[in-house]
């Protein structure tokens, strides 16, 4: 079974005293509604400044502390890069990889993407590879085509066995920052869907391991529903993740992962009706 892997993504915010503030009272919180970390995994994908000091707060808390990017060289002539030997070496286990912004800003092709997650698994850094379609690819239906191509593209160098230690985020461009959502239906299609296409590269036993996150304007009043579907395995949270109360609804959908009785039923797709 696959442990969920709920994440927040700061992305560029948060000063040094917000972010450890932030980080006392989320640790607090954890503990005290008595997170289960045997059955979810919690993520955090601060800025580079932040992941020192967050680190040292959760420390052997079973929260992780993660980056949003990495380049793929360990050192040399690029100015403004984090190698992921720096990482290595703060201790760092998780990075984003081709999240959208950095393709759209950055010009982040699936090239970069795939030599960046070799970079990673050379330095025992976990990937979480995001793929997803923007609003055009959507509304002409290419969407499938357009995820097909960003992660076997990404993925093209990726071993069988290695596939163990990676995450899979699927973030529909259109649903970032917008405050629309794909619908729960829409997110477990593609979800599935990238199931699909990872079991043609690496077989069905291997793609069955890989977890899929759901990115898109997650909040605490989609999340349960979400994480109902077969193929989402977790979230990778932006805005939401900002606020360390809203984070810990996110991160405390169910009340299995409290320890406790879950009192929610598992809902099924409608598309899985008879």
């Amino acid at each position: 079974m696959r442990k969920p892997f709920i994440a927040g993504n700061w992305k560029m915010h948060k000063n040094i005293q917000e972010a450890t503030s932030y980080g006392e009272l989320l640790l607090h919180k954890i503990r005290e509604a008595g997170v289960d970390s045997d059955k979810v995994e919690i993520g955090l994908f601060v800025p580079y400044i932040h992941l020192s000091a967050l680190s040292i707060i959760f420390d052997l808390s079973g929260v992780g502390v993660g980056a949003q990017n990495m380049f793929y060289e360990d050192k040399g002539a690029y100015t403004g890069e984090i190698s992921p030997s720096m990482l290595s070496d703060l201790g760092i286990r998780h990075t984003i990889i081709g999240h959208s912004e950095r393709r759209q800003y950055f010009g982040e092709t699936d090239e970069a993407c795939a030599r960046k997650i070799r970079a990673a698994y050379a330095h025992d850094i976990e990937p979480v590879l995001c793929v997803g379609e923007d609003l055009e690819d959507r509304e002409a239906g290419k969407y499938e085509d357009t995820v097909r191509t960003m992660l076997l593209g990404s993925l093209k160098d990726v071993a069988p066995e290695e596939t163990e230690h990676l995450t899979v985020a699927y973030e529909p461009v259109w649903a970032i920052g917008t405050g629309k959502t794909a619908t729960t239906e829409q997110a477990q299609e593609m979800a599935a869907f990238i199931r699909t296409v990872l079991a043609d590269r690496y077989g069905s036993d291997r793609a069955d391991q890989i977890r899929i996150q759901y990115g898109g304007s997650v909040k605490p009043e989609n999340i349960a529903e979400l994480m109902s579907m077969p193929d989402i395995d977790g979230a990778l949270v932006g805005g939401a993740s900002l606020d360390a109360e809203k984070f810990m609804k996110i991160i405390a959908y169910d009340d299995a992962l409290l320890g406790k009785e879950s009192k929610r039923v598992r809902m099924i797709p409608s598309s899985a009706r008879s």
